[in-house]
């Protein structure tokens, strides 16, 4: 599971990275709203722990932003602002979760594991785009019926694609998501594995729903099933 901290504070930023890795998860830390606004548009997070004061873009503006782009993962306001107009202020912008500083991190990560048993009962079973059906439970592939075997980075970046169905997905973003790595531009591994899949789910079949889009990346086109 991947969580976001959106935190300025160095101390309190580096003390949530280091108990939610602790404690099993995979935690990326931006200490600048604008950078953290970035990541959590960008980036396939579980969860995001957002500060409300932080240089640049307040934790309200990250969080306005995020639901207007249909961004639904969770978020968890933890800051020092404890009024109860600020409570319901972040409640009634979409916040799922609301606690204040100082905190203990029993209780922050029972909140953090709370939200993320919501978000995953939320969460679909099947991804579709035309006849290409891909079951997240028992992880299996079909398309017009036929089963598809695929590698684990195969199915990632299919898993991927699919949930970002008509989204242009620069090979930097396929890059942190599927391979965990930084982008470099020397590399072919992301267009070799992007091949490899189009002949697997797209060369047998109609229509073809894998588009290269020159200079910017791919996308998988969001098609409804017939």
């Amino acid at each position: 599971m991947k969580i976001l901290i959106v935190e300025d504070e160095i101390k309190t930023g580096d003390y949530l990275r280091q108990g939610l890795t602790e404690a099993g998860f995979v935690a990326d830390l931006a200490r600048d709203g604008l950078d953290g606004l970035h990541l959590a548009l960008n980036g396939d997070y579980d969860l995001v722990v957002l500060d409300v004061m932080l240089p640049s873009l307040d934790g309200w503006g990250i969080l306005q932003t995020l639901r207007r782009n249909n961004r639904a993962m969770p978020v968890l306001f933890l800051t020092a602002r404890d009024q109860v107009e600020d409570r319901v202020r972040g409640l009634e912008l979409g916040a799922d979760d609301y606690l204040v500083k100082p905190f203990a991190f029993s209780e922050f990560l029972a909140r953090v594991r709370t939200l993320l048993r919501r978000g995953r009962s939320q969460e679909p079973e099947m991804l579709r785009s035309a006849n290409l059906e891909l079951d997240l439970l028992r992880r299996r592939v079909t398309r017009c019926g036929q089963r598809i075997d695929l590698t684990a980075k195969e199915f990632a970046l299919l898993e991927l694609l699919l949930r970002r169905k008509g989204e242009v997905l620069p090979r930097s973003l396929i890059a942190s998501q599927v391979w965990d790595m930084n982008f470099d531009s020397d590399t072919n591994v992301i267009e070799v594995a992007v091949r490899r899949l189009r002949v697997k789910v797209d060369d047998p079949f109609e229509p073809k729903l894998i588009r290269t889009v020159r200079g910017m990346g791919y996308v998988l086109e969001a098609m409804e099933p017939a």
